[in-house]
């Protein structure tokens, strides 16, 4: 099988090495990118064929077209695949991505007669790059799949890709996928800036000598890239804004309790502490190294 990867960073250089190390053979890697790093340093990597020198050769011959590149660069190359690229697109090739939200890339792509399958690795760094990417990437991950009315065989030939790379696929509904991620994956990257902005733009001058583990931990999402971060906003905003509402909700309620006539009340303090652990334990698939 041949695979064409538009963009080289953490997610395409994760499925090229990936390939490389658990299906070796079995698929022949051209890539491209704007810049050419990703491409030139995976062929000094050994981790694709060919460093194509434009998105036309790359795609030109390919099975599986992976569109490996931020939500809105997903939306200018599906543009590009249903216009001066198409003539490119072998009869039969399927395209896909790798973008944090579906609705609006699913949308285009359909409205465009691409033959396309939403796809979303439910796994990530802050880091990125072609630098950034393991081969160990996806193993054992949730590989969500928006068959978007293609056909079987297409959705098929792309549950066979994310196999290859360690995947779990998982078929389901753009808009299911855009909910859910809202609030697991998006949420907590607009917190992570959030925090960021209250802490340090308005907080203690002495907050970022004292801080440790727990800072890091919680505005890690915040280290990630801007463009990325833009995009996802972008693309799934009214999802993200309800879920910001119910943060919101549950904020006010903190502030009530902490702002009690009296001083709080340690009891109910703990016990809403309490309750927030229950939930996280009762949840099987919590996992740390998730997107």
């Amino acid at each position: 099988m041949r695979l064409a990867i538009l963009g080289l960073g953490l997610m395409g250089g994760s499925v090229a090495r990936a390939l490389r190390t658990r299906a070796p053979g079995a698929w022949t890697v051209s890539a491209w990118s704007n810049s050419g790093r990703g491409p030139a340093a995976a062929i000094t990597a050994g981790a694709i064929d060919v460093a194509a020198p434009s998105a036309a050769e790359a795609i030109a011959g390919a099975d599986v077209v992976l569109l490996a590149v931020p939500p809105l660069d997903c939306l200018k190359l599906i543009d590009e695949l249903a216009g001066p690229l198409r003539a490119s697109l072998r009869g039969g090739a399927v395209v896909t991505d790798v973008a944090s939200t579906k609705r609006v890339i699913v949308e285009r792509a359909v409205a465009a007669r691409l033959p396309f399958v939403g796809g979303h690795p439910m796994t990530g760094r802050e880091t990125s790059g072609f630098g950034a990417s393991d081969a160990a990437l996806f193993v054992d991950r949730p590989w969500v799949i928006c068959p978007a009315g293609a056909a079987n065989a297409a959705v098929e030939r792309v549950e066979g890709l994310v196999r290859s790379v360690g995947g779990v696929p998982l078929r389901m509904d753009a808009r299911e996928h855009d909910a859910a991620v809202a609030g697991i994956s998006h949420l907590p990257l607009v917190l992570a800036a959030a925090l960021t902005e209250a802490v340090l733009g308005e907080g203690s001058p002495h907050a970022r000598a004292l801080a440790a583990s727990g800072w890091r931990d919680m505005t890690r999402l915040a280290r990630g890239d801007p463009a990325m971060g833009a995009g996802i906003a972008a693309t799934n905003a009214d999802l993200i804004s309800d879920a910001v509402r119910a943060t919101r909700v549950s904020l006010d309620a903190w502030l009530a309790d902490l702002e009690r006539p009296g001083g709080p009340d340690a009891r109910e303090i703990e016990a809403r502490f309490a309750a927030a652990r229950r939930l996280l334990d009762a949840d099987p698939g919590e996992r740390s190294d998730g997107e």
